[in-house]
């Protein structure tokens, strides 16, 4: 177990971390307190915002500054008006195997405006389809689906898909969550032949090279169903500190063998999200895409803050996507940004998982500090 001084001292390995991918790094102090790490981190955050902010200021609403396209760390953005016609070309935050690939990315402004207009979507393409969800399910997505998205009727499952028979003429959306029990995951991936239109899969809470995430892209397309996978992006850490607000839905591409109109039906679902997008302006701003910068990691230190960014759950590929990239050949396994976390919670969801940079999502925003002992952010 953790002592409170093992845990301050790698809370300042931390600070000392994100310090340095400031071109002006702050004065830092060893942390004395719980306190003290969460006042200094979220120092640290503003000040990032603040940078980022500076060197890409003419990524404005419009593009009055630049001819072709604009760039933001490993992101291209090609825009006339932000909210109506941005195009973005970059990394995907995602590690798939061979035989998936992403068809399509949308960005949004935040995770939930991403599930929003993907359900908004769903509505447009899948008239009086069931919605089935998963124990565990986030939820601002089920109040969102009670409330503003009655067309899908709502169905809470206890373990798995097959515990409900399909409807005939109805389709069936399968929501699944990254915060969903262990129990009925694997029950839901044990469900052989499951009638489901699509699975909508919010991975908020697990690394990008998470192997629940392909297990879940590998069971839905060995069963030849549609997937997309939806999340919140931007999160420096367990605290929810955030440089930016950033969410996505990526449409995983079909394998030719599924059924033309299923293809079709994916192709439909983003083409309305895309809409949604633009009429209730939740479009991604190019201002607050990952910062990948390699000016402020000096040689020497370069290899000792890369192997300690590889190390930690929930601090990653918010500057290092692409570790060769942005490290000079540092070779590592990058986590990607996890979603905020009760503090307690994430301690023990992360010994209970597989080792997949887990972070439970927060009740209602709070953050609940456990005893120093059990102190996982």
């Amino acid at each position: 177990m953790e002592t409170l001084e093992a845990y301050l001292d790698r809370k300042h390995k931390e600070l000392t971390l994100l310090n340095g991918f400031l071109g002006a790094p702050l004065a830092l102090r060893h942390p004395a307190s719980v306190v003290d790490v969460i006042e200094q981190k979220f120092k640290l955050a503003a000040a990032l915002k603040a940078e980022h902010a500076l060197h890409y200021w003419a990524l404005t609403e419009t593009a009055w500054a630049h001819q072709g396209r604009l760039r933001a760390g490993a992101f291209e953005f090609n825009y006339d008006y932000q909210r109506a016609d941005l195009d973005v070309r970059g990394p995907s935050f995602y590690q798939f195997d061979r035989s998936a690939a992403a068809n399509q990315t949308i960005y949004t402004s935040s995770g939930m405006a991403a599930i929003s207009a993907l359900l908004l979507a769903c509505v447009r393409v899948m008239v009086e389809a069931d919605i089935l969800a998963l124990l565990g399910c986030y939820g601002d997505t089920v109040e969102l689906i009670e409330s503003h998205v009655r067309q899908l009727r709502l169905v809470r499952l206890k373990t798995s898909p097959g515990e409900v028979g399909s409807r005939a003429g109805r389709p069936r959306i399968l929501l699944f969550d990254s915060c969903t029990p262990a129990a009925a995951f694997e029950a839901t991936l044990h469900c052989a032949r499951p009638q489901l239109d699509l699975v909508i899969f919010d991975t908020t809470c697990f690394s990008s090279g998470s192997g629940r995430i392909r297990r879940v892209v590998n069971w839905a397309r060995r069963w030849e169903i549609p997937v997309v996978l939806v999340r919140s992006h931007t999160k420096l850490d367990s605290l929810g500190l955030e440089y930016g607000r950033l969410g996505s839905a990526v449409f995983v591409a079909c394998d030719k063998r599924v059924a033309a109109a299923k293809r079709q039906r994916l192709q439909d679902l983003a083409g309305e999200m895309r809409n949604a997008v633009r009429l209730f302006g939740g479009a991604a701003l190019p201002a607050h895409f990952p910062p990948c910068r390699n000016e402020s990691l000096p040689g020497a230190n370069r290899q000792a803050r890369c192997g300690h960014f590889a190390q930690q759950q929930t601090d990653g590929a918010l500057f290092c996507r692409r570790a060769v990239r942005i490290v000079g050949g540092a070779a590592f396994q990058p986590w990607t940004l996890c979603h905020a976390g009760a503090e307690a919670a994430a301690g023990r969801e992360a010994d209970q998982t597989d080792g997949d940079g887990f972070v439970r999502r927060p009740d209602q925003g709070r953050i609940a500090l456990a005893p120093c002992g059990q102190l996982r952010f």
